[in-house]
């Protein structure tokens, strides 16, 4: 069975986004690049909010996202990509399948389905209403060093309290830092 893997970047004040959806923040380097190679070569799918992945397929699947990282978009275009909304009518970019009810029996379903992990980018509503329903197997958040100040926090509209606890973290030369954390029942 599949984990269900929440995969962010988030400041030092807790945002995952800035103002108008701004990721330029991202502080990424070769050695990042390298891990998100590993990480997308070693997962079974994609999550994705509305939101995330219409910004995911607005650049990934332009002439434009494979010119800047062909090796990560090739992957997020052949990777098979699940998009939780209840407004969107289709989906359109390759190997996409829209679930708009019985979202965590679906889910649920997917992750019985894959043998594989399957990772959730962005989509800070979609995790605050996965809390919800414990489907969520682990977090890996890559903390950047620096402060938006204004922003999307990552786990608004959360209101169950989730305890974790860390099992790996790792430090990039770049000084980023990634927590990886898995929920406890009631520590």
């Amino acid at each position: 069975m599949a984990k269900l893997i929440v995969f962010n970047f988030i400041t030092l004040d807790g945002f995952f986004e800035g103002l108008n959806h701004d990721i330029s923040w991202h502080n990424v380097d070769e050695e990042f690049n390298q891990y998100a190679i590993e990480n997308l070569n070693s997962i079974g799918g994609l999550l994705f909010g509305r939101i995330t992945y219409q910004l995911m397929a607005s650049y990934w699947s332009t002439k434009q996202g494979a010119e800047d990282d062909p090796l990560v978009a090739a992957k997020m275009n052949s990777l098979p990509k699940y998009v939780i909304s209840k407004t969107l009518d289709k989906v359109e970019w390759n190997n996409s399948k829209l679930i708009k009810e019985n979202i965590a029996d679906e889910i649920q379903k997917l992750k019985n389905h894959w043998d594989k992990d399957l990772n959730i980018f962005g989509s800070g509503k979609l995790i605050s209403s996965l809390i919800e329903t414990d489907l969520i197997d682990e977090f890996r958040i890559m903390v950047n060093p620096v402060i938006l100040g204004k922003g999307a926090p990552l786990f608004a509209n959360k209101n169950k309290k989730l305890n974790l606890e860390l099992i790996k973290t790792r430090s990039f030369k770049n000084g980023n830092i990634l927590l990886c954390y898995k929920p406890t029942a009631g520590k």
